[in-house]
């Protein structure tokens, strides 16, 4: 079985405020979010979202329509009882987004841009929650990461960046300078003449309840060093916190110790294979079987789906994102329980043709261990976001036992929101084998799939899971499946 990576943490390049130097790493290999580097003081340790009552997620994005020539995927938490703190999460994407269109707005440079958002949550308690968005970007010229934490207190109904958690601009000064005397004590270059309140926009605590200050990529420093982070003592920055920087430092100390207090001892191991991976009754050989698939999910639109799916006892494909499945595992254990196929569609939705094959098998991994967690099924297939697929992306597949899974009909619901629309495209281009692409995070494909599942019907066909449409020659990891009536394919889908 393989390793379980790392959920709880995340240590970054830092400047330990407990003494020692300045860990680094080169910028090829420091791209990606979750490298670890021995830098306890730096480590938050991370809500797991499943333990929030109603937390859902909502996504922004696609690579058609506005953003066309350009890979968009931005996903936030969703959290009912805080209306203001899901504002200032949209609001925070949306200013992201608007600043990538207009980077992008001219000719776009090959390969293409991407912008890419996730999160983690840093508290959540009845009191407070805190929630880090990371953000990636390339304009085509190498990748640059930033974060942005912000900060929710219930008591107040008020939703606030990162400076919030501190009593005022003289408590920010005091911080700045403690951080720039830190950096100047361990001997880091900076490129930055002054740190002004800007630059301090993702903070939160680590376990011991010292302030952790993440700064963007460039931002303080040379870019060859990366991120850049400096953990301040608890007992240096009490002083500086407001109502609501202590309160955000008592719910990550409460949180530790009873995390401390309830870890299992032991991990149930899972069942290797899933049984929806095998063939099933229906003989696609005689048959005209189509293969309803559904990306980026689970997402507020996914209990809809499958009530329909159940209703109309149609099956079919989920290929769901690491971090959604995380956050929703109740959704992800209702695909598998109702007869439909749970797969693997990366970790945060990074086009993997553009990492190196460590990241690449990051992605996958992290993405294929919160699956099996949450359905004690090891996931088989894959689908690469945006279609994207190389050599490295065939080749790490294959090491990791996951078929390529393409498509052949492209219901283009990213693009129009219209269901008739949809419903046409998807019911006149299907044929006996195809596989159809849609995404169950957007409401008008919901809309459109009773209309298409009931014309497809009409028209003879019988719906099942992707393994299905090969019947007892299975599929083979590492290869490219665009629609169960073509060969299979070693070529990238471009």
């Amino acid at each position: 079985m393989r390793k379980k990576r790392f959920f709880g943490g995340i240590a970054l390049l830092v400047l330990s405020a407990a003494g020692g130097g300045l860990a680094t790493a080169s910028p090829e290999h420091e791209q990606e979010h979750d490298v670890m580097v021995p830098a306890e003081p730096t480590m938050i340790d991370f809500v797991d979202p499943a333990t929030v009552n109603g937390l859902g997620t909502r996504t922004l994005g696609g690579d058609e329509g506005e953003n066309a020539g350009r890979y968009v995927h931005l996903t936030y938490p969703r959290l009912p009882d805080a209306p203001r703190l899901n504002t200032a999460l949209r609001g925070e994407a949306e200013r992201v987004l608007r600043g990538f269109r207009e980077a992008t707005r001219f000719d776009a440079p090959r390969p293409r841009p991407e912008l890419n958002m996730d999160w983690q949550l840093t508290a959540a308690s009845g009191e407070i929650v805190g929630v880090r968005l990371r953000t990636g970007e390339s304009l085509g010229d190498g990748w640059s990461n930033s974060t942005r934490t912000l900060w929710y207190d219930r008591k107040t109904d008020q939703a606030t960046g990162s400076t919030g958690l501190l009593a005022g601009q003289s408590a920010l000064y005091d911080l700045t300078r403690l951080v720039r005397s830190q950096l100047a004590k361990r001997g880091t270059p900076t490129t930055a003449h002054e740190l002004t309140g800007e630059q301090f926009d993702s903070m939160a605590f680590n376990h011991d309840g010292d302030l952790v200050v993440e700064f963007d990529d460039c931002q303080v420093g040379p870019c060859s060093l990366g991120r850049l982070a400096v953990a301040v003592p608890a007992r240096q920055v009490e002083p500086l916190l407001s109502p609501t920087g202590r309160a955000a430092q008592h719910a990550v100390r409460t949180a530790s110790e009873q995390v401390s207090a309830t870890v299992p001892k032991t991990v149930p191991t899972p069942s290797p294979e899933a049984a929806s991976n095998q063939a099933g009754s229906v003989d696609c050989a005689a048959t005209k079987c189509v293969a309803l698939t559904f990306d980026d999910g689970p997402g507020p639109e996914t209990p809809r789906l499958l009530e329909t799916l159940h209703e109309e006892k149609a099956r079919a494909t989920f290929f769901t994102i690491g971090i959604n499945a995380a956050a929703r595992p109740d959704l992800v254990r209702r695909m598998s329980a109702e007869g439909h196929l749970v797969a693997n569609h990366t970790w945060a939705h990074r086009d993997l043709s553009k990492l190196p094959t460590s990241k690449i098998a990051d992605a996958l991994g992290r993405a294929e261990d919160a699956i099996t967690a949450i359905i004690g099924e090891r996931p088989t297939l894959l689908r690469a976001p945006y279609g994207a697929v190389s050599e490295d992306v065939t080749d790490v597949a294959g090491e990791m036992g996951l078929a390529i899974v393409g498509w052949d009909v492209d219901a283009g619901d990213g693009r129009v929101d219209d269901t008739k629309t949809i419903t046409g495209r998807v019911t006149g281009q299907v044929r006996a084998g195809s596989i159809v692409l849609m995404h169950n995070v957007n409401k008008t494909i919901v809309d459109a799939v009773p209309d298409i599942v009931k014309r497809l019907r009409g028209k003879g066909y019988t719906f099942v899971t992707v393994p299905e449409l090969y019947g007892t020659a299975g599929m083979q990891a590492g290869r490219l499946y665009r629609s169960g009536s073509e060969s299979t394919s070693h070529r990238p889908q471009t």
